[in-house]
């Protein structure tokens, strides 16, 4: 049975994956409409989606405050689950039966880890200073090969941004629960607070990175980055579980799998036969071969008029004569 802060968590982190999606949303439009970062930064809409994006963080935190990291994370995935619908529907295209398979497995393997994770107590433990600081520069070192690969013009880059994306925003996560589980004023909380600022701020333009390519991939990996680099924190640091044993264990891995296939489906593009509204047209060399005039036709109207046949004297071995 849940306790009061668990439902209250849970709350928090279903409205702050809607504002999560909403963003994601907007950015992808407005990356597709932008070649460069100076034009992203001066169109409006992106500034919404900062905002969309900053009050679902600010959820986010204050979920993390009544809920562990293994609960509160992944329910981030609840982000594609809605990301998905309202993507079709602001770009008037039909969800997919291959992508609401996607929405139902993702529920069901969230549920699971629910049911694993929801232990009834707010956390109580943090990071120490010193495992900050050692998380912190892990995370770096990552995230700086991951950029440097995907600035190679790799094929994948926009995934390895995705990556980046996610740790930066899961080691983000981790660090401002540090912030909002009683903190006292100190120069190690101000260090933690400069670093949360800056893990999420770079979670935030490398999204934008990473959306350039489409919404569908990026986006799912960074929805499954994201909780994992959490919760192996959680796991690993703050000595975070699950419920019932090795049972509890077995259900959080079933969820985890299930719901890594519906992000999986629900990444994948759709077809043009998805798409109700709008017929596959015909290939260029079928319409050019429409627009030929028929023979008749070029029979029927004659030479032009410049082309009039005029008699030419052509002096062929000494001898003059008319062509």
């Amino acid at each position: 049975m849940m306790s009061s802060p668990v439902v209250l968590a849970l709350a928090l982190s279903l409205v702050s994956a809607f504002c999560y999606a909403a963003a994601a949303v907007v950015q992808e439009r407005t990356a597709a409409g932008t070649a460069d970062l100076r034009g992203t930064l001066a169109r409006g809409s992106w500034w919404g989606a900062v905002g969309l994006n900053a009050s679902g963080a600010l959820l986010h935190v204050v979920a993390l405050r009544y809920g562990p990291l293994t609960l509160v994370q992944p329910l981030g995935a609840l982000t594609l689950v809605v990301a998905v619908p309202l993507g079709a529907l602001v770009a008037r295209r039909r969800t997919s039966g291959t992508q609401w398979r996607g929405v139902a497995l993702t529920l069901v393997g969230l549920t699971a880890l629910l049911a694993a994770t929801a232990s009834g107590s707010a956390p109580a433990d943090t990071l120490g200073t010193g495992e900050v600081l050692a998380v912190a520069l892990v995370a770096f070192g990552v995230i700086a090969v991951l950029v440097r690969f995907a600035s190679g013009g790799s094929a994948l880059g926009g995934l390895a941004f995705a990556a980046a994306s996610g740790i930066a925003s899961g080691v983000g996560s981790t660090l401002a629960q540090k912030l909002a589980v009683g903190p006292t004023l100190s120069w190690s909380v101000a260090v933690v607070a400069v670093l949360t600022v800056a893990f999420a701020s770079g979670g935030l333009l490398l999204s934008q990175k990473a959306y350039r390519s489409g919404l569908g991939g990026p986006l799912a990996l960074l929805t499954l980055v994201n909780p994992v680099t959490a919760s192996v924190i959680g796991i690993g640091l703050l000595g975070e579980g699950f419920q019932y044993g090795t049972s509890g264990t077995l259900i959080a891995l079933a969820g985890a799998v299930a719901a890594a296939r519906g992000v999986v489906l629900l990444s994948r593009p759709q077809s043009h036969q998805d798409r109700p509204g709008r017929r596959v047209s015909a290939p260029a060399a079928t319409r050019d071969q429409r627009r030929l005039p028929r023979p008749t036709r070029l029979l029927r109207a004659g030479l032009p008029s410049a082309a009039r046949v005029r008699p030419v004297t052509v002096e062929l071995t000494g001898t003059s004569r008319a062509v």
